[in-house]
């Protein structure tokens, strides 16, 4: 399938929607409670890539997919955690009973991986051993399976901040979260992780990593939020490449933004430094890897909606309904 590269959602800035809220990747709008609607959130997704708490470029169908493996996602694991959705009126957009994000992102990882500072391969090369509560063993290699899952939480960077290390007496002692809170997320954080690498497993693939995103709706239940095991959120690497890779030192195969991290990485400091242009071939090959991981994990067909002039104006049709 040959997807059309012109067809990009830098942003969805809709000016009749109340309440904007624009994040890294997702531009939002807040409903009202209205009668027996609860508040709600309308989250679209863009085609915006970011990393190192910086936006790199936008990828061509990247909402759509991510959006479309997220509701996957949400339904193959209902059981496990009540989520934030509502509906779906458009590809690139979900409603979502509007939650309190709690100040805490959730990062459950399961291998010694990772690119950002903040990663426990970054830490681990430093010689750090004492991390996010854990304590790991010495001589552990690159991208090696851990003894088991680990937590490695964060603080929740709003408006563009930096995300900064926790543990959990951190968490308690700075009242970030109540403790049966904590217990609970917790909870749901590792069992999301293992039902997300049993999937996975049976699909070829190595659920390496993930982050969650929790909140609190108006009656105080602790919901999932944003997305779950999506390229954005998750590593995966093919679990065929994994054990050559492994014993050559280098990098399994992945698709994942990970590439794009590493490329950034190499050519800079992608924290102080100004970003190089990612070449158009990068973009197009990253597209082509969203497209993969979606059909690759739900086994189905991708689908895009070509329709509307564009993918900007085929959004505001669909959102209509909530114009104010």
């Amino acid at each position: 399938m040959t997807l059309d590269m012109t067809r990009v959602l830098p942003e969805a800035r809709i000016d009749e929607l109340p309440n904007p809220y624009f994040g890294k990747v997702r531009d939002c709008y807040d409903l009202p409670a209205d009668g027996d609607e609860p508040a709600r959130r309308i989250l679209i997704s863009s085609d915006r890539i970011s990393a190192f708490d910086r936006i790199l470029t936008a990828i061509p169908w990247k909402g759509q997919v991510l959006t479309q493996m997220a509701r996957w996602w949400f339904d193959e694991t209902a059981d496990i955690a009540p989520n934030h959705v509502l509906a779906y009126p458009d590809p690139n957009v979900v409603i979502g009973r509007k939650v309190t994000i709690l100040p805490v992102e959730i990062v459950v990882r399961g291998y010694l991986a990772g690119t950002t500072g903040t990663s426990v391969l970054t830490q681990y090369k430093q010689g750090v051993r004492k991390m996010y509560g854990h304590t790991l063993p010495d001589g552990l290699r690159d991208n090696q399976v851990l003894p088991k899952p680990i937590i490695t939480p964060t603080s929740k960077a709003f408006d563009g901040g930096h995300d900064e290390p926790l543990d959990a007496d951190a968490i308690l002692t700075q009242g970030l979260l109540t403790a049966p809170q904590w217990e609970q997320i917790s909870a749901m954080a590792l069992a999301l992780f293992a039902r997300g690498q049993t999937i996975a497993n049976d699909r070829g693939l190595i659920l390496v990593d993930t982050k969650y995103e929790f909140g609190v709706d108006e009656e105080g239940r602790i919901l999932l939020a944003d997305e779950i095991h999506t390229p954005d959120s998750s590593r995966y690497w093919h679990a065929a490449s994994y054990a050559e890779a492994f014993e050559a030192g280098t990098r399994p195969s992945s698709f994942d933004k990970d590439v794009i991290r590493a490329w950034v990485a190499a050519r800079c400091n992608p924290y102080e430094d100004d970003i190089p242009e990612i070449p158009q071939d990068m973009i197009t090959a990253t597209s082509a890897a969203y497209v993969e991981a979606y059909e690759t994990i739900t086994g189905t067909r991708f689908v895009p909606d070509t329709s509307g002039s564009t993918p900007l104006a085929r959004i505001r049709k669909n959102l209509e309904p909530w114009f104010g």
